[in-house]
């Protein structure tokens, strides 16, 4: 399962002095769960977590969790000069087997890949190409 969800607002609050800790944070939290991890990376404003997920696991809770663990994590630790919190809502995405190594080589290279292009155009590309259908005003914030 491919999660995404972004900063509150859209902030740039992931700045790169702490964006590894994080990453790792939500790592150890996934493998502690009993899940398998593949990759967790993102940007300053948004995150993307690809996992298998063990058949037991509610994945709304887990997700939940991920962000209420990660947020208190952040907030605990000082690590943004301001109040973190994640927007409401998130996106998932499944893949087979077969494209795992495509999925982590994309989560990786997150930061070339906004060299180019936004979150808002990412994600509605991830949406057109998963062909899911969507209504704009229950996307996330995108602010230009």
């Amino acid at each position: 399962m491919h999660f995404v969800f972004a900063v509150k607002h859209r902030e740039a609050l992931i700045i790169p002095e702490f964006r590894d800790r994080l990453h790792q944070y939500i790592y150890t939290m996934l493998k502690n769960r009993k899940q398998h991890p593949f990759s967790v990376n993102g940007t300053e404003d948004h995150i993307h977590i690809f996992t298998g997920l063990s058949p037991s696991v509610n994945m709304p809770d887990l997700i939940r969790e991920i962000k209420t663990n990660s947020s208190k994590f952040i907030n605990d630790n000082r690590l943004s000069k301001k109040r973190f919190h994640w927007q409401a809502g998130y996106g998932v995405f499944s893949y087979g087997r077969s494209q795992r190594d495509q999925v982590i080589r994309y989560i990786m290279n997150q930061q070339e890949h906004h060299r180019n292009r936004t979150f808002r155009v990412e994600y509605l590309e991830l949406l057109d190409k998963m062909e899911v259908p969507y209504d704009e005003q229950y996307l996330f914030e995108f602010f230009t």
